[in-house]
């Protein structure tokens, strides 16, 4: 399963913010940090304030503030907020064309359907834990180098 770009926004955003739930994340900090239009970054978070996940605050010190529960909110929560899941564009001729293409539509079905019980299963929380044990095992070897 390909993400959008603004899926894979809305990801990182709610980690950045999850991370320190009583600050305020700056737009233009998450912007520049992974290198995004502040403009499509701002659509995103406007999304993600409608959902009630990320809440903003305007002026001086402003920002996102993450408002969601980490540890029930999944992936899957977040990326139904930008995905269409209702099935593949385009595929419903070509999959009725052969036995061989409804054979593989079936597999590549069964494919879809893993992924989304597996985001369905990763919560906020979980993943602030791997992006923490990623963090200190990037560490381990330039501590090692020293």
């Amino acid at each position: 399963m390909k993400l959008q770009k603004s899926t894979s926004l809305a990801l990182v955003s709610v980690l950045e913010a999850a991370a320190n739930p009583d600050r305020q994340v700056a737009a233009a900090e998450i912007a520049e940090k992974y290198d995004v239009s502040p403009h499509h970054l701002a659509k995103v978070l406007r999304e993600l304030g409608r959902a009630g996940i990320m809440e903003s605050a305007r002026g001086v010190g402003g920002g996102y503030r993450f408002t969601g529960n980490a540890r029930r909110l999944t992936l899957m929560d977040l990326i139904e907020l930008f995905e269409d899941l209702s099935g593949r564009a385009g595929d419903e001729e070509r999959i009725a064309a052969t036995a061989e293409d409804r054979a593989l539509g079936r597999v590549l079905a069964e494919i879809d359907e893993i992924a989304r019980a597996t985001f369905r299963s990763i919560t906020i929380d979980t993943m602030l834990k791997l992006v923490e044990r990623e963090r200190h095992a990037a560490a381990a070897p330039q501590a090692a180098a020293v």
